[in-house]
């Protein structure tokens, strides 16, 4: 009886998240929608409605709410850290899908509050907690909320 409790508990957050971000999915379905007769393909993969093949913008992904649009074919890409890019070196890499899967969680927690709190961190940086909390959870599985608790890297 304890695990179905948990497990109901775990399917209401999930829905309650999914509900608060739902105005910024909202947007991004309506992009990826109009982008499908462009080209764009829409799956379901990485705790999103993936728009891969997304036709519009300056090429990666950007995850708003629950939805991520894509420019590439697959979000399977191994890209570099924004504090790699940064810093002009090679490695390390991650999983693009990982990456955009911990800035759906973000967004499920601050809902539509995600977007003004994410560009008053500094936007698209390797500054940006965001950014590096993304990355350390597509490094480790781990870790995806921007401000970690003492001692927790």
């Amino acid at each position: 009886m304890h695990q179905v409790l948990k497990t109901m508990a775990r399917w209401l957050a999930w829905a309650l998240g999914v509900a608060w971000a739902s105005p910024l999915s909202l947007a991004a379905v309506v992009a990826g929608l109009l982008a499908l007769p462009f080209g764009a393909r829409m799956r379901i993969a990485d705790a999103a409605l993936v728009f891969d093949r997304f036709p519009w913008g300056p090429g990666g992904a950007l995850a708003l709410g629950n939805v991520v649009l894509h420019t590439g074919a697959s979000l399977d890409t191994a890209v570099r850290t924004y504090a790699a890019a940064a810093s002009g070196q090679a490695g390390p890499r991650v999983r693009l899908g990982d990456h955009e899967r911990a800035h759906v969680y973000q967004a499920m927690v601050l809902g539509p509050l995600f977007l003004p709190i994410y560009l008053a961190c500094g936007g698209i940086s390797h500054r940006n907690r965001f950014e590096q909390a993304a990355d350390r959870y597509a490094l480790t599985g781990r870790g995806w909320w921007p401000w970690p608790r003492p001692g927790q890297v």
